[in-house]
This record gives structure tokens, C-alpha cells and sequence, in this order.
């Protein structure tokens, strides 16, 4: 017995090296941690639990026979973050690279099927050269296999993807279906073909990080929703992501204690200025309604006329969708629209109440926008806040012009609680706009045609450029003091707590993808 107990740890010895200290040095040397590494980093101490630590490739072409590891080149397996339970796996880069043969992808749906039958997150680190081109269609196949299974697990458990190293073609699809994608910085890399390939077809010359790395992915694509400086930064950042998360579509987020007080919050009061076209930055609203220090924005560098995050009220996890005055006065646009409308349907996904803080002048005019598909994705926004269930609640801080007043968690589209700012001006354009056009023929006969538009503008801003129009209509259910607000949130959001909807029957809705 004692021969085989040591051939056991011979062996469990064996697969903890991967491909060797060698090629461990390697992975520090480019300043990233290993797969078991970044396992023991994430989990609580002690909680790991491996699944699949003796798994070898079944390939004996090209003389892989000949080269065996255990493990295969990827760490699976589960245990607890914050005493939270969730499943993992790790490709580790010093063997083969981390590419994907068709036992690695094997051993990654199990832990995936695990996940979904006990309703527990699955967290992806991503460290792979691509398919293990010995293998073939088989290695194909095991990508596949892995596709599918994301798109079951879509919206039944989070699925996070942290991409600690290069992820190249057929291999970025999982990723790109998981909820939550993750890069570091100068380390990872995601694109379907590479530098060389680009280089053939387009003659384009250009690097992996310009293609495919952090930067370019959380500012320009959008692909990244998060990036970080390092693996460690990395880690702690999916830690956090996952303390905003249920386990599952069958629960609801953690709601932390809290004692309610007064809420009252004098500096909401002077943020919105008196001119209605100067800029204000939305994160000091936002700052001044959640609980302190909460806020964790998502997708922070892309599409930037549009904030979405998680935060908590009153201890209760939430979303946040807002503009951004700050950049392109808070403008609809393109990715702003496909960023909100994404982040929106997380949120309905996992029982996440929505708050909604619009300051929105419209959609962004222009060829480019039009051509480039406003329309469709303008109403993606409007179909993903149409069509999510959980509490919705909207707070206009000022401007909430046409269309995109309607888009934006409007009263009309199912929003449950709508409050407004005396700053709010709900109207189907500005008051310049909306003169010139009224009012041209009776502007153009006067004799002073400038003092009558100002004279005009008046009167419709005095009509229209506020929120009371609205609250006699019941569009908004009331004008509060911007003071008043994170109290009115808190109980709002708590009221709400158990609401229900009956969807219609059907097999699912048609999103204008």
C-alpha cells in the first residue's frame, strides 16, 4: 500500500509542476503567475478542490505520445471566493502553450455543467496560444463543445472571463459569450486572426497589443469590460465583480446590513448648473446617492457618454445606468446604446434593480451614426429596458429630450418609480430647437428677428423646459429635492423588493441584434 500511496503523490507531484520549473520561470519572467497560481490568489485559503489532476491527451500523432502531462494544460476545479461557492478554470501556458486539445476542453465542460446544476458561478482564466493543431477537428470540436455550453449557461449563472494571456481565434467566441470579459495590461491579447494573418490579407502592419490587446479592447471594441495592470489587480478586480453577483437566476443579490437615517444630501443640491448647457460629471450623482465607496464601473473607458455599474442602496446590490453629460453632452449614440442595453440585460439575468439617471439632449446626429446602424442599436437600449422585470426606477436630473426620453427607462415603457429634478426639462427638443421651428414665420416678420426667438424661446422654456407637464400627466410619479433623492431611492428600491411580472407566453422575444 505504501508504494502506491507515493505513486499517487508521485503523480499529483507530477501534474502540480505543469510543464516544468523551467517553463514556470518563463510565465514570471513575463511578469504573469502561473494557472495554480492565480487559482490559489482567487479562492479562499484551503477551499480548492481540483477536478481532474491525472487527465493526459489521447493523441499519438507527430509524437505527442511522447510528451505527457498531467492536467493537460488546464487547472480545473472548484471552491469558495468570500466563502461563495464557484467553479474555475485555469489554462496553464507551460504546457503546450495552453493550447486546447480535446480532453482540456473535456475537462472544462465538466466543471461548466457542475456549475449550472448547483447554480454557482463559473470563472474562466484564459491563457491558451489557441487549438492544439496535433489534434486537429478534434481540438475544434472541444471549442465547440465549450460554445455550447456557454450559451446554456447564458443567463442561468454569472460567467466571467479573465484573459491572463494570449487568446487567439476560434478560442475569443467563449469569452465573448460570457457576461464579463477581463484583460491586463501589456500581458493578454484577444483577436481572431493575428499580426501575421493581417499582415497577408490587408498589408497592414501592426502589433498584438494595437490588434488585440487591453487598451485597444476597452476603448475602441468595447470587447473588454474591465482591465487591469496586473494579474494580481486582476484577480482582486473579479473578486469584487462577484461580491455585486447572485449565485444564480434563482437568487437574489447579497443585501448587506444598513440602518437607515435622514439620507439627506445637501451636495446633490449644487451639482446640475443653471446653465442648461454646461457640462456636469454624472459619477458626483451618482457618488451622492449610493452607499459610500460602492460604485463599480463597468466598461469605464468605452463609449463614455454612457456610465453602467454596480453599486449598492441601503446595502442592496443595484445597476446603474446613466449619461454622461461630460462627454458628448450624454448623447445616445452607437455604443452607448449597445453598452447600456448589454449591462441592462446582466442585470434583469440576475434579479439586479435598475436605477436609471438620465440627462440625455437625444441621439447623436450624423452620417456616420446612421450608417452605421443608430436606429437598430438605439433600439436595443429600448428593448432590453422594455423588456427587463426587475424594479426600475429612473431619476431625470435634467435634460430628457425626445426619443431618447422615451428610451431612457421612460414611464411608459415599464419603468416603476419616476422622479424628477425642478431641473429636469422634459420636452421633445430644446427651446432654441423648438422655437425656430414653431414659431418661424412670426420670427422672420419681425423687425427684430434675434429679440423675438429669445422672446419665444422664453415662453416655450417656461411652457416645457421643466417637469411639471409631465408630473400632471403622470409620467412622473413625483418632483423631488435633489436632497431627497438617496432617501427616496432607498425606500423605493425597497418597496419594490418582491415585485412580479407575467411575461407573455412565448419562446423568446426578438431583440433587433
Amino acid at each position: 500500500m505504501d508504494s502506491k500511496i507515493k505513486t499517487l503523490q508521485e503523480k499529483i507531484a507530477q501534474a502540480k509542476l505543469g510543464g516544468g520549473e523551467q517553463r514556470i520561470e518563463k510565465q514570471h519572467q513575463k511578469k504573469k503567475l502561473t494557472a495554480r497560481e492565480r487559482v490559489e490568489y482567487l479562492l479562499d485559503e484551503g477551499s480548492f478542490e481540483e477536478i481532474g489532476i491525472l487527465v493526459t491527451h489521447r493523441t499519438t500523432d507527430f509524437g505527442m505520445e511522447k510528451e505527457i502531462y498531467y492536467g493537460d494544460g488546464v487547472v480545473t476545479g472548484y471552491g469558495t471566493v468570500n466563502g461563495r461557492l464557484i467553479y474555475i478554470f485555469a489554462q496553464d501556458f507551460t504546457v503546450f502553450g495552453g493550447a486546447l486539445s480535446e480532453t482540456h476542453a473535456e475537462k472544462i465542460c465538466k466543471v461548466m455543467d457542475m456549475a449550472v446544476k448547483t447554480g454557482a458561478p463559473i470563472i474562466g482564466l484564459n491563457d491558451s496560444g489557441g487549438a492544439r493543431i496535433q489534434e486537429g477537428v478534434r481540438s475544434l470540436g472541444g471549442y465547440a463543445d465549450i460554445f455550447f455550453k456557454n450559451v446554456q449557461a447564458s443567463g442561468v449563472i454569472p460567467q466571467i472571463s479573465a484573459i491572463m494571456g494570449p487568446c487567439a481565434g476560434g478560442a475569443v467566441y467563449s469569452p465573448a459569450m460570457t457576461d464579463f470579459t477581463m484583460m491586463v495590461e501589456d500581458t493578454s491579447y484577444m483577436f481572431v486572426t493575428g499580426p501575421n494573418v493581417v499582415k497577408t490579407v490587408t498589408n497592414e502592419e501592426v502589433t498584438s497589443e494595437e490588434l488585440g490587446g487591453a487598451s485597444t479592447h476597452s476603448t475602441k471594441s468595447g470587447v473588454a469590460h474591465i482591465t487591469s495592470a496586473n494579474d494580481i489587480e486582476c484577480l482582486e478586480d473579479l473578486k469584487k465583480l462577484l461580491s455585486y453577483l447572485p449565485q444564480s437566476n434563482k437568487e437574489q443579490p447579497k443585501k448587506l446590513a444598513y440602518t437607515l437615517t435622514d439620507e439627506v444630501r445637501d451636495n446633490l443640491s449644487t451639482i446640475v448648473p443653471d446653465n442648461p448647457n454646461k457640462p456636469y460629471d454624472m459619477h458626483e450623482v451618482i457618488e451622492g446617492l449610493i452607499d459610500a465607496d460602492s460604485f463599480y464601473e463597468i466598461h469605464k473607458d468605452y463609449a463614455e457618454n454612457i456610465i453602467v455599474g454596480f453599486a449598492r442602496i441601503g446595502g442592496r446590490s443595484i445597476g446603474v445606468v446613466a449619461n454622461q453629460p461630460l462627454f458628448l453632452a450624454g448623447v445616445l449614440d452607437v455604443n452607448s446604446s449597445k453598452k447600456a442595453a448589454r449591462f441592462t440585460r446582466f442585470c434583469d439575468c440576475f434579479n439586479i434593480p435598475l436605477l436609471v439617471l438620465v440627462d440625455v439632449p437625444g441621439f447623436l446626429p450624423g452620417t456616420d451614426q446612421e450608417w452605421n446602424g443608430i436606429i437598430v442599436h438605439g433600439a436595443k437600449l429600448l428593448y432590453a429596458l422594455s423588456e427587463a422585470t426587475v424594479p426600475k426606477v429612473t431619476v431625470i436630473t435634467r435634460k430628457a429630450y425626445g426619443g431618447a426620453y422615451d428610451v431612457m427607462n421612460s414611464k411608459h415603457i415599464g419603468a416603476d418609480l419616476n422622479f424628477a429634478w425642478p431641473s429636469a426639462e422634459i420636452a421633445v427638443m430644446g427651446a432654441k430647437g423648438a422655437s425656430e421651428i414653431i414659431f418661424r414665420r412670426e420670427i422672420g416678420a419681425a423687425d427684430d428677428p434675434v429679440a423675438k426667438l429669445a422672446e419665444k424661446e422664453a415662453e416655450y422654456a417656461d411652457k416645457f423646459a421643466n417637469p411639471y407637464r409631465a408630473a400632471q400627466r403622470g409620467f412622473i410619479d413625483e418632483v423631488i429635492l435633489p436632497k431627497d433623492t438617496r432617501r427616496k431611492l432607498i425606500k423605493g428600491f425597497s418597496m419594490l423588493e418582491n415585485k412580479t411580472v407575467v411575461r407573455p407566453d412565448r419562446k423568446h422575444g426578438n431583440i433587433p441584434l
